[in-house]
């Protein structure tokens, strides 16, 4: 058995040190956003919608102003990043035993939002930053005056001091925004059961991977035992404690959860936790994805006929279904499910996104005029998904309208980050399309906007 030894880090090593203690914070970075895959589903949209929707207006926010955006990533997590975005990983869904305590980790999140952490963050590196600069010019004048051993310990203490200091300023805003989470969900009449125990279920996380519980001025979040004993007499002796969830709301939530599940797990996974003899709504949409996902087309199929044998105008059963039909190399049978999809939610551009790809993926001309006005109209509802644009880019292509396509394409590679394909393509729809249309003016703002991110990273180099 190897022996973990300790040492002094380095004082030259502290701003490095302190960036990974930044990065385990409470997560304001945007990057391990974009290092993982963004889940996109118009009815889990839908339902994380009107979950948030009366914590953020507590809050004193614009629920069209805050974005909620779905993680793969099996962890029990959320973190917001710069702006209002709250990241959700999937884990949290399909771990989560009711809406309710989704609801307490959202409140949580909002407060991070509300209380501007993603930008005060700045003011705890500032303090630690000054201590350590500080530490290092007295430990310098110290080795200048032959004092060699004096001077390394000023220069240790002070980078010990420095990461002690960052890492209370983030326990503080932690506990803060514990408290601001409790008063959006008193103030929206959500029970507080949810959240007590989402951080049980995180307390016994830690006791389970055996996390040290001895020393939280080591931690960037208070210990879950802490929170716990906050926030549990608050919670209890609110109004709304022994108020439940709409039962709508819930029965919604489950759906989603067995969806994901289906969508993220595999199969087998699934299958134990929703075996064929439970043929409840949830479960049968679990397995629906699981069959898919396994490549079983005909047993997918007969658990969403099932569904639509119960619920024939239900948007999401239609979706899955065209889904299944498409994916499985029949684009033709899956027109009819989507475009009743589309016609019962048309203001699902995702639903419509779908459709569209299917229109095209029959290689039939007569369906291209079709699928350019849905895509059009789904990307002018959301124009934040690569994969319309893509499919519209396909469309434009095929009409031989070289510049719209090029323009289509640099929208999908700037929403994908990739800075270096959406400048050389709206440079090319640039010279193509007629100077000072809408369309001119957006490949104008996607160069100009790419020309900067590109110029950026040659500078980083």
């Amino acid at each position: 058995m190897a022996h973990a030894s300790t040492r002094r880090l380095p004082a030259a090593n502290f701003l490095a040190r302190l960036t990974m203690l930044i990065a385990l914070s409470f997560a304001t970075l945007a990057q391990p956003a974009m290092a993982q895959s963004i889940l996109r589903d118009a009815e889990t949209e839908a339902v994380l919608r009107d979950m948030s929707k009366p914590l953020i207006e507590a809050a004193n926010l614009r629920p069209e102003d805050v974005n909620l955006v779905l993680i793969h990533d099996p962890s029990i997590n959320a973190f917001v990043a710069t702006g209002q975005n709250v990241y959700i990983h999937s884990g949290l869904i399909t771990s989560a035993d009711n809406a309710n305590e989704v609801q307490g980790v959202i409140a949580h999140e909002i407060g991070h939002i509300a209380g501007g952490h993603s930008i005060r963050i700045g003011e705890g590196i500032r303090v630690a930053t000054g201590i350590t600069l500080l530490s290092l010019l007295l430990g310098a004048a110290a080795m200048a005056a032959g004092a060699g051993e004096a001077g390394a310990g000023i220069m240790a203490a002070g980078q010990q001091m420095a990461v002690h200091r960052f890492l209370a300023f983030s326990r503080e805003q932690e506990s803060r925004t514990d408290q601001a989470g409790a008063s959006y969900l008193s103030k929206a009449g959500v029970s507080g059961r949810g959240s007590l125990a989402f951080f049980e279920r995180l307390q016994n996380q830690e006791y389970r991977l055996a996390i040290p519980q001895d020393n939280g001025y080591a931690r960037t979040h208070p210990l879950n035992r802490e929170r716990l004993a906050a926030l549990e007499h608050l919670y209890k002796n609110d109004p709304a404690w022994d108020t439940p969830t709409d039962p709508l709301l819930e029965a919604r939530f489950q759906r989603v959860k067995a969806k994901l599940s289906g969508y993220v797990d595999e199969p087998r996974h699934t299958m134990i936790r929703y075996p064929e003899t439970d043929r409840s709504i949830p479960a049968r949409y679990a397995r629906a994805y699981a069959w898919h996902k396994s490549a079983h087309p005909q047993k997918a199929l007969a658990e969403v006929e099932s569904l639509l044998a119960e619920a024939p105008d239900d948007p999401y059963f239609l979706e899955l279904k065209g889904q299944v039909l498409l994916e499985s190399g029949k684009p033709r049978e899956a027109l009819a499910s989507l475009r009743e999809a589309v016609r019962l939610a048309p203001d699902q551009p995702l639903i419509a996104s779908m459709f569209g790809h299917a229109l095209i993926a029959t290689e039939d001309p007569q369906y291209f005029e079709e699928a350019k006005r849905i895509l059009r109209n789904a990307v002018v509802r959301d124009n934040s998904n690569p994969f319309a644009w893509y499919q519209l880019g396909i469309i434009y292509d095929r009409e031989g309208d070289a510049s719209r396509a090029a323009l289509a394409t640099a929208e999908r590679y700037s929403l994908q980050g990739q800075n270096r394909l959406a400048l050389a393509n709206a440079e090319h729809a640039l010279r193509g399309l007629p100077t000072g249309t809408a369309d001119w003016l957006r490949a104008q703002d996607i160069a100009m906007v790419a020309r900067t991110e590109v110029e950026r990273e040659r500078r980083r180099r």
